[in-house]
This record gives structure tokens, C-alpha cells and sequence, in this order.
């Protein structure tokens, strides 16, 4: 199986991971918060529930994005990856939004303590949402996916709203009558990290739509291939664009002014061939010669 073939089930793998996760944990979230009177884990299984769509996106996103060139998208069809993330972050802007409004209501609104079995629910949640936030993290980072990136923020973003919620029903029940609300507020705190988180997730998927500029180590790590090639003197502009799980690159290298055309041509088939044989995350690569004035 091919680097890109291994990379793109690697990271629809953890999606289904993800899939199953979230539909399970929405489940027992839901029940624990509706028998154990607890705000802040209904809270916790609305955002497992939209966590839920945002997977299925992903993983649409990955499939969809992994598609060959073709006539039409001659770079391939990567940019749907960022749209993708995009989309993910609305659904978590929206989950934030309901688990807030839900939460001012209830904290007006008297209501019975939380059960203190739901504590034991909530520490194996956090517990396991932690250990899906680095599995898919670390298939996120293998794979260069930022839609898959989005959803371990999902991950993390879920176990700190499980943290919050633990805190508000322990300090419902450890003050007894009356602070009824800790729970509630723990709710609107978690909301209020799910935004932030949002704010995470959406600004590096922007900069791959606007062809920002954050790729250094790769620029060197290019750089120090390219002057292992026969011929390659120097190189000039190197400017990335990323797109998928793929970077395209655009590549000047300095080469003996005196030589031929023909020359110049099998230095620069010499150099990309090199270039995307010792570093496979490259994708397109066009090489600009330069002579050495």
C-alpha cells in the first residue's frame, strides 16, 4: 500500500474511532444526566450528539478530499478538508450557543441536587475522552489531515466540559441545598471553552485556505534535500501551499548558467523526482531554474 493510501485509512480509521466514540458516549451521557438530574451531562450529550455529525463530515471530508486530480481540480480536491473544518466548527459553535442559553434558563430554575453517581460517570468520561484526544491527535499530526485535527479538538474540547461538569456537581453536592446552579454554571463555563476551542480549530484551517505561510521546517527540510542533488548549486523562493493531506510546492533552484536547456530540464526532473521520493507529504512540486549569475 502506498504512503498516501496508508495515510488516508489511517485517518478514516480513526474517524469510524470517533464515530463510535461519540455515538456511545452521547448515550450514556444522556441517560447518567437525565436519572442523575444533571444539567451539565445533558449538556456533555448535546455536544457528543453534534460531535457525532461533525465525525460524519470528517470523514466525508477525508474521502472527498483524497480524490485524484482530475480535468477540473488539477491540485487535486484537498481544499475540502478546510471547508470541511469549517463546517465542524459551526457545529460546535451551535452546540456551545444551546448548552449556554440552556444553562442561563436552568439557573433560575429550582431543581433537585445531581446524584453523586454521575462523579463516577463523568471521571471515566474525561478519562476516556483524553485517550481519544491523543489517538486521533497523534493520526492527525501522521497524517497532515486538519479536518481530523478539528476532531480531536472535539476530543479534548468534550473532556473539559466533562472537567467542568465533575467541579459543578461536586460542589453541588458537597454544599448541599442551594447550590443546586454549581452544576448549571459548570455547563455555561464548558460552553464558553467549546467557543474558544472553536476559535482554535478555525483559524489554522483559514490559513490553509489563504495560503498562509506556516511551514519553515518544511521550506529547510526541502532545501537541505535539494542541495544534495547533482546540479542544484542553491535554491531561491520556495513557497508552500497545503491542500489534504498534501504540500504543494513552487521551488526556484540556481543551476550553472552555462549549461544547456536540456540540462537544466534533467536537473529539474532530478530535483522533484528527489524531493517528493525523500519527503512523500509533498504533492505537486514545480521546480523554476535560475541561473547562476
Amino acid at each position: 500500500m502506498s504512503k498516501d493510501l496508508a495515510n488516508q485509512q489511517a485517518a478514516i480509521n480513526a474517524t469510524y474511532f470517533s464515530l463510535i466514540g461519540n455515538a456511545s458516549l452521547a448515550v450514556i451521557k444522556g441517560l447518567a444526566g437525565f436519572f442523575g438530574n444533571s444539567y451539565a451531562l445533558i449538556a456533555d450529550a448535546i455536544e457528543s450528539t453534534t460531535d457525532i455529525f461533525s465525525s460524519f463530515l470528517v470523514l466525508f471530508g477525508i474521502k472527498y478530499s483524497s480524490r485524484p486530480a482530475d480535468e477540473n481540480h488539477p491540485y487535486g480536491h484537498g481544499r475540502a478538508e478546510p471547508l470541511i473544518t469549517f463546517i465542524v466548527v459551526g457545529f460546535l459553535i451551535t452546540s456551545a450557543t444551546i448548552i449556554a442559553y440552556e444553562s442561563i434558563l436552568n439557573i433560575g430554575t429550582p431543581h433537585e441536587l445531581p446524584k453523586s453517581w454521575t462523579l463516577i460517570v463523568l471521571g471515566l468520561i474525561i478519562v476516556w475522552k483524553e485517550i481519544s484526544f491523543q489517538l486521533v491527535m497523534k493520526k492527525s499530526i501522521e497524517t497532515n489531515s486538519s479536518s481530523l485535527k478539528a476532531d480531536a479538538w472535539h476530543h479534548r474540547s468534550d473532556a473539559i466540559t466533562s472537567i467542568a461538569a465533575f467541579i459543578g456537581i461536586s460542589i453541588a453536592l458537597f454544599l448541599g441545598k442551594g447550590y443546586e446552579s454549581a452544576d448549571d454554571c459548570a455547563a455555561l463555563f464548558a460552553s464558553g471553552f467549546i467557543l474558544y476551542n472553536s476559535y482554535l480549530i478555525f483559524r489554522p484551517a483559514l490559513g490553509e485556505i489563504m495560503d498562509e505561510h506556516l511551514y519553515d521546517d518544511l521550506v529547510e527540510e526541502i532545501r537541505t534535500v535539494s542541495h544534495q542533488v547533482k546540479g542544484v548549486i542553491d535554491t531561491e523562493k520556495c513557497f508552500i501551499r497545503k491542500a489534504g493531506m498534501k504540500y504543494h510546492v513552487d521551488l526556484h533552484a540556481i543551476v550553472d548558467s552555462n549549461i544547456s536547456v536540456k540540462e537544466g530540464h534533467d536537473i529539474s526532473h532530478r530535483l522533484k523526482d528527489t524531493l517528493r521520493e525523500e519527503i512523500p507529504q509533498l504533492g505537486h512540486v514545480l521546480i523554476h531554474i535560475e541561473p547562476n549569475d
